[in-house]
């Protein structure tokens, strides 16, 4: 393995310890459990990693939150399309804002219309009870919250010059 391999895999081991132990940060909203450091984890490995490993980490925290009892499947839609719609947007764009806006998009539209189907098929909640835009607002306020939260942080580090050299580091 190429030593850039090595470094991504440790660092994407790492991001996702720290999107588990921040789901024991969360927040109720609407009969959803929010997390916004799964979705700071989303962006942080959009940046540094690629679309690819966020998508991977994003799905890697979901599975370990759920098997530790610490989040519900909501977890999968709630994270996955975040993760793979900024990793694609900053592959594509790589610029901040837009990959920031993308992981809130993703979310909070597409996770949030996928996790209707899962909450009737897979939870069993009767389709009466859910409405199919009834995850949207939820998903929203906690990936708008990690979105605050990754951006400080990369723009921080950006204007430090600090994450250009990251950048670098990873691509060699």
């Amino acid at each position: 393995m190429r030593k850039s391999n090595v470094q991504k895999l440790c660092i994407a081991g790492i991001l996702c310890a720290v999107a588990v132990v921040g789901s024991l940060f969360s927040f109720p909203v609407f009969g959803s459990k929010c997390a916004p450091v799964q979705h700071m984890v989303n962006i942080l490995c959009a940046v540094l990693l690629g679309p690819g490993y966020g998508l991977g980490v994003a799905f890697a925290a979901s599975l370990i939150r759920n098997l530790l009892g610490l989040g519900s499947l909501m977890a999968f839609p709630g994270s996955m399309f975040g993760a793979l719609l900024c990793g694609l947007m900053y592959y594509k764009v790589p610029k901040l804002l837009p990959t920031l806006i993308a992981e809130v998009f993703g979310t909070s539209i597409l996770g949030g219309l996928c996790a209707y189907p899962v909450a009737i098929l897979l939870m069993g909640q009767p389709a009466g009870e859910v409405m199919f835009y009834a995850y949207i607002i939820p998903f929203f306020v906690s990936t708008a919250g990690g979105a605050v939260l990754s951006g400080i942080l990369l723009y921080s580090l950006q204007r430090g010059g600090v994450l250009h050299q990251m950048q670098a580091q990873l691509s060699h």
